[in-house]
C-alpha cells in the first residue's frame, strides 16, 4: 500500500475506530485546515478545533466503525471512500438518543506533508444522518 493511502487508513482506524486522541495530535498539523467536517461553510483550523467536533461525535455515538472501501492517491493527496456505522446513544444536535444504529457514506481528501494532514476536504451525507436520527423528515424525490 502506498504511503498516503496507509496514512489515511491509519487516521480513520486510530482516530475514529479506536478513539485515539493522541493520533490527532501526531497526524494533524497545527496549521491544518479542514473543510466539510461540520456545518456548511465552517472550516476547522488545527487539531484543537478538530478535537471539538471529534469529541462531540464520540460522545453522542458509540460503536463507531469506519470502513474504507478504497483509496486513490495523486501527488501529496489521497482520497478515501468510506462508510461509518455507529449507535446514537446520547443527544446530538438537539436530537434525543434512540439507541439506534445509523450508517453514513462519505468521501475524504487529505493532503499530507511529512506524514501530517495539512488540508482536508470531506463530503459526507449529513442529511442521511439527520433523517436516520429522526431530526428531519425523509425527503421524497419521486
Amino acid at each position: 500500500m502506498a504511503g498516503n493511502s496507509a496514512l489515511i487508513r491509519k487516521w480513520f482506524e486510530e482516530v475514529w475506530n479506536q478513539g485515539r486522541e493522541e493520533t490527532i495530535d501526531a497526524m494533524c498539523s497545527k496549521k491544518a485546515i479542514g473543510q466539510g467536517q461540520a456545518q456548511h461553510g465552517a472550516d476547522i483550523h488545527g487539531p484543537e478545533e478538530f478535537k471539538v467536533l471529534w469529541r462531540r461525535i464520540r460522545s453522542a455515538f458509540s460503536n463507531i466503525h469506519v470502513e474504507i472501501h478504497e483509496t486513490i492517491e495523486q501527488g501529496d493527496k489521497v482520497v478515501a471512500r468510506w462508510t461509518i456505522a455507529m449507535t446514537h446513544t446520547a443527544p446530538f444536535l438537539g436530537i434525543a438518543p434512540a439507541n439506534k444504529s445509523v450508517s453514513v457514506n462519505g468521501i475524504s481528501i487529505q493532503r499530507f506533508v511529512d506524514g501530517q494532514i495539512v488540508e482536508a476536504w470531506d463530503s459526507w451525507d449529513q442529511l442521511s444522518l439527520l433523517v436516520q436520527l429522526g431530526g428531519v423528515p425523509e425527503p421524497k424525490f419521486l
